[in-house]
């Protein structure tokens, strides 16, 4: 979450597609627009696992990597 307090984040996202040994599968970046950075994910699980860390709703180190539902 920002810093400064307030419940606002605000990433760009790309998505692209490689081809690996397991066949095609997605990669992913997000780059945050206040500050520059970047991160870069192998899958799109690991980009959830990400984003839910960001927003709090699971605590880092507690979550499975099992997508983006529920």
């Amino acid at each position: 979450m920002s810093d400064t307090g307030e419940p606002y984040l605000s990433y760009l996202l790309r998505l692209w597609v490689v081809q690996n040994q397991e066949g095609r599968v997605w990669r992913c970046s997000v780059e945050d627009v206040q500050t520059g950075e970047r991160q870069g994910f192998p899958s799109l699980e690991s980009l959830c696992d990400f984003l839910r860390r960001e927003t709090g709703l699971v605590p880092d180190g507690d979550f499975k990597n099992d997508g983006c539902g529920p």
